[in-house]
C-alpha cells in the first residue's frame, strides 16, 4: 500500500464518521482535502456538465456535507437595522468598535436533494439580535456543519451550536452558552470525536477550546489557551479548525491558535504540549494536514508562513522547517505523497514543496484571489477562486500542469464537496451538481 493511501485510510478511521456519510465534514472524510471519487469532470460551465443548479437562500460560506441522498449546508438570513436604530447605535458607540448594521440574523440549516437539486428543508436553528459585525470576506454561516448517523451538527461560533435530526428536520438541542468577541465573524469548524463535538472559541477577549456532548449539547470540557499572547486584542483572535491524529498509539487533538499550536487529549481537554510559532500569527483559518510524522500548517495573518512540525519520534514536537514565500492566509495546504501544495490568497501563487525538507520544487501564478481550500480527487487538484473560476491541475513535482479553467457565476468562498462521480460546488448564490454527461 502506498504511504499516502495508508495515511488517508488511517485518518478516515480516526475521523470516526458514519460510513453512510460520503462527505461528512469540511475537506472530506479525513479532513485532509482528499476524496476517493473517480470519473470526475475536468471541464464545465453554466451550460456544460451541470446536472442541476439550485439558488440558495441567505448568505453563507459553509461547505456542503453529504449523507445518502441529502446535501446539507448552513446559511444566514440577515435583517438590516433601520436608519433610526443605526443612528442610536452610533451615538452609543463611544469605544470606537466596529458597528453592526443588522437588527437580527437568523441562522438556518438547508437540505438539498442530491438527485434533483430540490430544497427539502430550510430550518431556522438559531437566531441572534444585533449580532457582531462580520468581515466582507466572511459570513455569519462560514463554519461548515458535520454530519453523522442522521444528525447534523451546525456551529455558528458565538451565536451557538445546534443539532438537527436529518430525517425529520427537528432541532434536537441548542447551546448558546458560549460567547467570545470574534471581531470578524465566526469561522472555526467543529470536529466529531467519539461522543464529543469539539471546536475552537478564539476571540479577541477570550480564547478556549470546548467539547460538547453530541447527544445533549452540554459542555463536557472547556480548556483555556495557556500560551502568552500579544497584548493587542486584535492579535489574539483566531478561526482555526482542529484535527484529531494518532501519536504513539494515542489520539491527539491538534489545535492551531494565535501564536501557538496546541495538542490536547480529546477525551478530557488536557493540554499535552504546545509550540510557539516564533513570529506573529493570528486569525488562523487553514486546517492542518499531516503526513511523514509532521503537521503542516499556515500561520495565516501578519507574517504568514508554512510550518512543518515534527511530532513523531521526538521527545518534544518542534519546527522541522518553515517557508514564507507564497504562504496562504486562508486556503489550507494539501499533501499529495511527498509533495505539499498551497495557493496564496492574492494573485493565486501556487507552490509545490518537498514535504520532507521544505525545498521549493516550483512556484507558478494562476491569478485571481482565493479563500477556499484545494481538493485532490481522481488524480487531480482543484483550486477555486473568489472570482468563480476553478482551475484543474495535474499534480507534478517538476512543473505546473493546468488541465482546464472553468468559470461559473458568483464567488467561490466554500470548499468543494464530492460524492459518487459528481462535484458539488457552492457559490455565494447557488449550489451546483457537476458531472460528466
Amino acid at each position: 500500500m502506498k504511504p499516502s493511501l495508508q495515511l488517508f485510510l488511517g485518518l478516515c478511521i480516526l475521523a470516526n464518521t458514519a460510513r453512510a456519510a460520503e462527505w461528512p465534514q469540511w475537506r472530506g472524510p479525513a479532513g485532509q482535502g482528499h476524496a476517493t471519487a473517480k470519473n470526475l469532470p475536468t471541464e464545465w460551465s453554466e451550460t456544460k456538465n451541470v446536472t442541476w443548479k439550485t439558488p440558495l437562500p441567505g448568505r453563507g460560506w459553509s461547505s456542503p456535507v453529504i449523507e445518502g441522498e441529502h446535501i446539507w449546508m448552513t446559511t444566514a438570513v440577515e435583517q438590516a437595522a433601520s436608519e433610526e436604530e443605526i443612528k442610536n447605535r452610533l451615538k452609543a458607540n463611544t469605544g470606537g468598535q466596529p458597528l453592526t448594521v443588522l437588527q437580527e440574523v437568523r441562522l438556518h440549516a438547508v437540505c438539498v436533494d442530491r438527485a434533483s437539486g430540490r430544497i427539502l428543508h430550510n430550518i431556522e436553528v438559531l437566531r441572534q439580535r444585533e449580532p457582531q459585525w462580520v468581515h466582507k470576506l466572511n459570513s455569519y454561516a462560514s463554519p461548515s456543519p458535520v454530519i453523522e448517523d442522521g444528525r447534523l451538527y451546525c456551529h455558528f461560533g458565538a451565536y451557538g451550536t445546534a443539532c438537527v435530526e436529518t430525517a425529520s428536520g427537528k432541532v434536537k438541542w441548542r447551546n448558546q452558552e458560549l460567547a467570545v468577541h470574534h471581531e470578524n465573524g465566526p469561522g472555526s469548524t467543529p470536529v466529531i470525536w467519539k461522543d464529543l463535538l469539539i471546536f475552537h472559541m478564539d476571540g479577541s477577549d477570550k480564547q478556549f477550546v470546548v467539547a460538547l456532548d453530541k447527544a445533549t449539547g452540554k459542555v463536557r470540557w472547556q480548556t483555556p489557551r495557556s500560551g502568552k499572547l500579544n497584548e493587542n486584542p486584535q492579535l489574539k483572535k483566531s478561526y482555526g479548525t482542529p484535527l484529531v491524529i494518532e501519536n504513539n498509539g494515542k489520539p491527539q487533538l491538534i489545535s492551531p491558535g494565535a501564536d501557538w499550536v496546541y495538542a490536547y487529549d480529546p477525551a478530557t481537554g488536557r493540554e499535552l504540549w504546545k509550540l510557539p510559532y516564533g513570529e506573529l500569527g493570528f486569525s488562523i483559518s487553514p486546517r492542518p494536514v499531516v503526513g511523514h510524522g509532521m503537521i503542516f500548517m499556515s500561520t495565516s495573518f501578519m507574517r504568514p508562513q508554512i510550518l512543518a512540525i515534527r511530532y513523531e519520534q521526538t521527545a518534544q514536537p518542534h519546527i522541522a522547517w518553515s517557508v514564507k514565500r507564497g504562504a496562504p492566509q486562508m486556503p489550507s495546504p494539501i499533501l499529495i505523497g511527498d509533495e505539499l501544495y498551497f495557493i496564496s490568497d492574492a494573485g493565486g501563487l501556487v507552490t509545490c514543496l518537498d514535504a520532507h525538507t521544505g525545498k521549493e520544487l516550483w512556484q507558478e501564478r494562476l491569478g485571481g484571489n482565493y479563500s477556499a481550500s484545494p481538493t485532490f480527487a481522481d488524480g487531480k487538484l482543484f483550486f477555486h477562486s473568489r472570482e468563480g473560476l476553478t482551475t484543474v491541475v495535474q499534480p507534478d513535482k517538476t512543473k505546473l500542469q493546468v488541465l482546464s479553467k472553468n468559470q461559473l457565476e458568483g464567488q467561490h468562498m466554500a470548499t468543494l464537496s464530492l460524492a459518487g462521480s459528481a462535484l458539488f460546488l457552492r457559490t455565494d448564490t447557488a449550489l451546483y451538481r457537476i458531472e460528466k454527461k
